[in-house]
């Protein structure tokens, strides 16, 4: 695997990671953990596929990302 591959994968993993934490209840979706996976997951994620010059990818982790620290935010705001 290429170092795109790890970076994609580990940031797949880790918005998947927190929808399964979200679906068994161990975690709400306005919960830090929640959102800082899906903030950290979601620019991994943008940033491999910006790697692999992939538009549809890019625009899709990136607004979640966007919508992540947005929200991230306002928790704290």
């Amino acid at each position: 695997m290429t170092l795109v591959d790890w970076i994609g994968t580990l940031g797949v993993f880790q918005i998947l990671l927190a929808y399964i934490l979200n679906v068994t209840g161990k975690t709400e979706t306005n919960a830090l953990l929640f959102l800082i996976l899906n903030l950290i997951g979601a620019s991994m994620a943008c940033a491999a596929s910006l790697m692999l010059d992939y538009l549809p990818f890019v625009i899709l982790e990136g607004v979640w990302a966007m919508v992540s620290l947005v929200t991230l935010l306002k928790r704290f705001l």
